[in-house]
């Protein structure tokens, strides 16, 4: 392994705003707690995978979702976006989908005598990229600079993105016929990642029950506006996190940068995403201040996508479970701080 993949990002965390300040108060607390009711009164006994969603959001970052077809991936994605005041598309992606399908492109207009802008789905709040890996990779890249950079340049003009921006991919296990596996380059680009696994017998007969009519997601009212929606990003950016977490933090990025079992450890940008992670935990749990355990919990969803298994140290079919089997063994070997 060479040392360039140990290099601490300490310099990554002391150029982030300091945080401080009056932030969690009741109201906040209670905004989220609507918010969160109402996906929840869609999803049905699936608690932690809404808070993850909520928390991805509130932290401005992008969420895959990854599991089996036909267990809500689409429906939470769907039962989120209803639940704030803002703009939403759905993008299916398919085999024959082009990087102008998502972006947009320019039209000649005769009557006009030039070409007109035509924007693309990407142009808004929330994006819901269905069936990622479904897509070829020159459709799938089309998405790197919108999440990077929350901008698309085409023929040669930069367009920002509304704000706020992001992304809700869903995808089905690699091995499926006619997939496409994300690069590492734009499985980086996800802050979370989170699998929905089936429901409970009960709590699948009381999805029954509540689709005998019509589809539970129709009646959900927006819970959150625009205003509040970045009213809470800002107000997760001055949570504060102490220095002993964040060494905390960079102990965990180090161990897998260090790792025999590792081909490639969590970048300097995984640094950062579980830090804006753990800010949104602790704002979701209505507290000003960030614990061990925002950092801990996090780790899984945070960062399995991001590492890269050594092919030596390849054993189980599925890489993700491989991926947190390594994560929680170095979790076990680093002192929690009190």
């Amino acid at each position: 392994m060479e040392n360039r993949h140990l290099m601490r990002d300490t310099a990554v965390i002391e150029t982030m705003p300091p945080a401080g300040g009056p932030v969690a108060a009741p109201d906040h607390f209670a905004l989220i707690g609507r918010v969160r009711a109402s996906v929840e009164s869609v999803i049905r006994g699936k608690q932690d995978v809404v808070r993850l969603a909520v928390v991805t959001l509130i932290a401005r970052g992008h969420l895959l979702i990854e599991d089996v077809p036909g267990i809500g991936k689409t429906t939470l994605a769907n039962a989120l976006a209803r639940s704030l005041e803002l703009t939403s598309h759905r993008i299916q992606f398919t085999s024959d989908l082009l990087p102008a399908d998502i972006v947009g492109l320019s039209i000649f207009d005769q009557g006009a005598g030039e070409f007109q802008w035509r924007p693309g789905p990407i142009f808004s709040n929330i994006v819901l990229a269905d069936e990622i890996n479904r897509a070829t990779p020159k459709s799938q890249s089309a998405l790197l600079e919108a999440m990077a950079e929350e901008q698309v340049t085409v023929d040669g003009t930069t367009r920002r993105l509304p704000e706020p921006f992001m992304v809700i991919a869903t995808q089905n296990p690699v091995e499926h016929h006619g997939t496409y596996p994300l690069p590492e380059s734009q499985l980086d680009r996800f802050m979370l990642r989170i699998q929905m696994g089936y429901p409970g017998k009960e709590d699948e007969r009381a999805m029954l029950h509540d689709r005998e009519v019509r589809d539970p997601i129709e009646s959900i009212e927006p819970q959150a506006s625009y205003a509040d929606v970045i009213r809470l990003q800002d107000i997760a950016r001055r949570v504060r996190v102490d220095e002993a977490l964040i060494e905390y933090l960079l102990q965990i990025v180090e161990a897998t940068r260090r790792s025999e079992s590792l081909e490639l450890g969590v970048s300097p940008r995984g640094s950062l995403a579980l830090f804006r992670a753990a800010q949104a935990n602790a704002l979701v749990d209505g507290r000003d201040y960030c614990i061990a355990d925002d950092i801990k919990d996090l780790v899984l969803p945070c960062y399995a996508h991001r590492i890269v298994i050594s092919s030596r140290a390849s054993g189980l079919r599925n890489r993700i479970r491989e991926a947190e089997a390594i994560l929680n063994d170095i979790l076990t070997k680093i002192a929690v701080p009190i």
